[in-house]
């Protein structure tokens, strides 16, 4: 089968995992959507009580993972989802493609899965990665900002600052300004990986991310924001036009305001590099701030981009910003990773996206109808464009 023909979507959906980002509404939306949805756990019984919890018993089909079951069931034209960890995405994509089957998940795209997805589009097979809050909904506000200043100032710019911050965060700060709600290991763990962005007109690598921590005021409140990962390569993602003298290109975290000073004992500890003493400290954190069902958690999504000219004149400047609660019903980070990944697989149902990799959204209009959908479905975005100033300018 050549690359440019898809495999029709049987209609059957396989969801594997049922952690804390399996939400009520992206699980729900395909229990409308696909013809069968399967919950894969351990056991059939933790998957029950996941769709327990979720108000959903009875509308999609609990499964166990035990070695072999999975590989049984998958039939050509399914979807394979996996809220599995990425370490497990690999594996899965060698699964469904071998099943021809196609593939989701919200993690960023390793090289193993660009590998396995150029397999997935010789046979037809669509593959979709970074569809959940971020990356994902943070793509598809990027793609947006990026096409609506390509428009108004053209390929050339003297002066580009982008930034994008995301951040999960307790919507009652505590002393820790932080409440655990993925496993606390990895989160020390990712502190200790260098932070390369552009600053200054400069690339530049923060060893140590929280270094860099400054802070931004989003609608008259302020948060702390530090570098993330490797944000380099996104400048090619978002199709950054290469006449953009890009002053500042950050993708980073967020958080409660006075969030570095409380995590002082942390740094010190990740600091250290002792692997033994970081994992204790984690197991310590974990039990002293852990989110409880009592806890309402708050998701805080921030992207900017300003164009100026030489003389500091702002040719176009516009931002989009989501900030939800979560509630009695659904935590805020669950709906906003599920439901996106939900909504890019009635995509592949549908036949919409292509044999291949796919990240979500990569059309400016594709990621204004993901936009569309999601405010539609519970979770809204602001759209901010402020008037060019400088001289010249008309008031």
């Amino acid at each position: 089968m050549s690359g440019d023909r898809i495999v029709p979507a049987s209609g059957v959906v396989h969801w594997i995992g049922t952690g804390l980002s399996t939400g009520r509404s992206g699980l729900g939306l395909l229990c409308e959507r696909a013809e069968r949805l399967l919950l894969w756990d351990r056991t059939a019984e933790r998957a029950d009580r996941r769709l327990a919890a979720l108000g959903l018993t009875g509308r999609a089909e609990a499964r166990a993972l035990r070695p072999g079951a999975l590989e049984a069931h998958v039939r050509p034209g399914d979807v394979v989802v996996s809220m599995l960890p990425a370490t497990e995405h690999p594996a899965l994509l060698r699964l469904a493609v071998d099943r021809g089957a196609h593939f989701a998940c919200t993690s960023y795209t390793s090289e193993a899965l660009d590998e396995q997805a150029a397999v997935a589009a010789g046979v037809g097979l669509a593959v979709l990665t970074e569809a959940g809050l971020d990356p994902g909904i943070d793509h598809l506000m990027s793609h947006l900002l990026v096409e609506r200043a390509r428009e108004e100032v053209g390929d050339r710019a003297a002066s580009v600052t982008f930034t994008s911050y995301c951040g999960g965060i307790p919507a009652e700060p505590n002393d820790f300004r932080y409440r655990f709600s993925w496993a606390p290991y990895g989160v020390l763990a990712a502190l200790r990986s260098p932070a390369h962005h552009i600053d200054g007109g400069r690339r530049r690598t923060v060893r140590h991310p929280w270094e860099a921590t400054r802070t931004v005021v989003l609608g008259g409140e302020p948060f702390e924001v530090y570098p993330n990962r490797d944000s380099l390569p996104f400048v090619a993602q978002y199709r950054v036009p290469d006449g953009w003298h890009l002053d500042t290109f950050v993708r980073g975290t967020l958080r409660n305001a006075g969030w570095r000073a409380a995590w002082t004992e942390v740094f010190e500890t990740v600091l250290t590099d002792d692997e033994t003493r970081i994992r204790s400290l984690a197991k310590e954190l974990a039990g002293r701030y852990p989110t409880t069902e009592a806890d309402r958690d708050r998701v805080v999504l921030s992207v900017d981009l300003t164009v100026e000219d030489t003389h500091g004149a702002t040719l176009w400047q516009g931002s989009q910003l989501l900030d939800l609660t979560g509630d009695e019903t659904e935590s805020a980070m669950a709906r906003c990773v599920a439901l996106p990944l939900a909504h890019g697989v009635t995509r592949i149902l549908d036949g919409v996206l292509p044999a291949g990799l796919n990240r979500a959204a990569e059309d400016p209009d594709e990621a204004a109808r993901w936009l569309r959908f999601l405010a539609a479905h519970g979770v809204p975005t602001t759209y901010t464009q402020t008037p060019p100033t400088g001289p010249g300018v008309e008031p």
